[in-house]
Formats: C-alpha cells, sequence, structure tokens
C-alpha cells in the first residue's frame, strides 16, 4: 500500500477543516473529512457542535453516490463503536463504497485504536495512515491532552512591551497591543472552551471576556476567575492551576499572577506571546516567580511553532516541545 504523490496535501487540507470543529465538537474530537475522486474534491465535512454528525458522515451525505470508488482523508481513525447518536463511521465508509482510506492519526480510544483500521482492511478498502500525524494531533490538541492526558489543553496569553511589560506601573494597561493583535485575541477566545484571568486582573480590569468578532459572538468562552475564594455570578472559581475541570481547552489571559501559576504547575501546552513595538519601564512584569531553580532547565522546553506581524506587533507562538 503506497502513499500517493498527493496524499499530504489533501490531508492538509482535511486537517484545516477539521479546526472549524474546534472547540465546539466536544466532548468527540474535531475532525476533518475530506472525499477525493480522480483528483477532485467531490464532499467535504467536519465534526459538527456536540459532536455529531461525525466528519465522515457530513462528507459522506454530501457525496451520495458519487462517493463509491473514492478516496476519503481523515483526520483521525474512523470510529469502529455504534452509538445511540450514530452508526460506526468504520462501517458508513464500508457501505458508501470508499474504495481508499487515507488517515492521519490512530484514534487512542480504546473502543476504536486500530479496530476501525482493521474493519477497512477486512472490507478490501485500502488504508494508508499515519499521514501528518503530528499535525492532525496539533490540530486537535485540546481533545488529544483530554483523552491521553486526563487534563485541559492550556494555552497562556502575554500581551507585552519589548521590555516585557504588561502595564504600567499604576496597572493601566490599555491598550499595549494595536487593533490587528487584539482582534487576533478574540479569535483565539473563540477557539477555546474557557478563558480564565486571576482575581487581580478581575478586580483592575473588570473584564467581560467575551468574544467581540462579527458573527463569532455566540463562541464567546466559559469564565473561569482563579481563586481561592468565590466567584462572581457567571464566572467559575478555580482554586488552582491543577483545579480545572469540565473543558477541553483553557485560555489563561491575564494577569502575571495567573501566568505564573500555570507555568510553576507545568500547565501551560501553547505560548501567545504579542509584543508591541514599545518601551515602558519600570511597569509590571509579564511573570513572577514559576518554581525555576537552574537556568538550564529553562532549556529545551519551547518551541517556536509561529510568527507573524499583526499590523505593527509581532505575535511568537510556541508550543510546549511534549505536548504533541
Amino acid at each position: 500500500m503506497q502513499r500517493g504523490p498527493a496524499d499530504a496535501d489533501w490531508m492538509a487540507v482535511a486537517i484545516a477543516l477539521s479546526r472549524r470543529g474546534r472547540p465546539a465538537s466536544a466532548p468527540n474530537p474535531n475532525v476533518g473529512c475530506l472525499i477525493v475522486r480522480q483528483g477532485k474534491v467531490i464532499a467535504r465535512g467536519w465534526t459538527q457542535p456536540g459532536g455529531r454528525p461525525h466528519a465522515e458522515a457530513i462528507a459522506l451525505a454530501a457525496a451520495g453516490d458519487a462517493a463509491r470508488g473514492a478516496t476519503a482523508y481523515v483526520t483521525l481513525e474512523p470510529c469502529a463503536h455504534a452509538s445511540p447518536r450514530g452508526p460506526a463511521c468504520s462501517d458508513s465508509l464500508i457501505a458508501a463504497g470508499i474504495a481508499r482510506v487515507v488517515i492521519a492519526a490512530q484514534d487512542p480510544d480504546p473502543r476504536t485504536d486500530g479496530q476501525g483500521i482493521a474493519r477497512l482492511q477486512a472490507a478490501g478498502i485500502e488504508v494508508i495512515f499515519n499521514v501528518l500525524p503530528a499535525t492532525a494531533r496539533a490540530a486537535m490538541a485540546p481533545w488529544w491532552t483530554r483523552h491521553t492526558e486526563g487534563r485541559p489543553f492550556v494555552t497562556l496569553k502575554l500581551a507585552t512591551s519589548l521590555d516585557g511589560c504588561i502595564a504600567r506601573a499604576d496597572g493601566a494597561s490599555r491598550w499595549i497591543t494595536g487593533d490587528r493583535a487584539r482582534a487576533h485575541g478574540h479569535l483565539e477566545r473563540a477557539s477555546h472552551q474557557a478563558i480564565l484571568v486571576g482575581r487581580g486582573t478581575f478586580e483592575t480590569d473588570a473584564p467581560k471576556l467575551d468574544v467581540r468578532l462579527p458573527g463569532l459572538e455566540d463562541r464567546s468562552p466559559r469564565k473561569f476567575l482563579l481563586t481561592k475564594g468565590e466567584a462572581p455570578e457567571g464566572w467559575t472559581a478555580i482554586a488552582s492551576p491543577e483545579a480545572v475541570d469540565g473543558v477541553d481547552s483553557v485560555l489563561v489571559e491575564g494577569g502575571a499572577g495567573a501566568a505564573s501559576a500555570f507555568l510553576a504547575a507545568d500547565r501551560v501546552d501553547r505560548l501567545l506571546l504579542y509584543r508591541a513595538p514599545i518601551l515602558i519601564g519600570g511597569g509590571k512584569p509579564a511573570l513572577g516567580d514559576i518554581g525555576l531553580t537552574d537556568l538550564a532547565d529553562a532549556h529545551g522546553r519551547w518551541r517556536l511553532a509561529d510568527s507573524r506581524l499583526l499590523g505593527s506587533d509581532r505575535l511568537d507562538v510556541y508550543e510546549r516541545v511534549s505536548t504533541i
């Protein structure tokens, strides 16, 4: 069974589709599916809100009879277990007459793990797997982290001046970054199930933490407050980074105390570092003590995943080396 020359290219498209289901597909993984026949896309799908229908079901319904003899590109091994909410996707692919299935990552769920692939092969379908697996796992990182590590995937956002300050000495922080960077921050909010700030940020800024992008207002995440006390109505009190539960993804947005607590607890998987071309001097630093005792331990922890300009601001995205 040989990979075709275009398999990685088609899979990259399927992975891009999978991101459309994040975070609304929870508690199910955000999967993308592309059905290709004679070098042309005939259908596509991604996991719908609440986890159903699955990506394969959406794509097969759109393809209809044209799916017979086609190739399906799926970012996660098609499920092998039936559910009251729908049939197993491996069975649906077989029934549709799909001739070839290309899979990015094998499903770690024991109900499917390898069984979806085996069922497809037993039906005479050619199966190619491990095509861009790391990229596919990164696209579904919240679900993957929850399923394999039993905890949510955490993104830490830091918006700083060039000298590493998040506010002036008097606490004033609006606005360090410009419009484009703030719009990108709202897009990040829309891709997480929950957003968290510390008590200091809550009392100083009274943040709304909603999504204010046209068409995405309904994607505002749940609001968590890192505090030993109680949280006001509409918020959930979180006593420690380890206590975050009930969601697959959390965006830690402020301030230095919350950021330091999550780093000290080794609960940060991804860093968003927005830097504005300004100098503050004598301002509030982005981080406090994170428990580092040896400088050598700070090296090799993060890798640069993306870097871009957002207006006059720079965004650097780092991923924890051990996350994916």
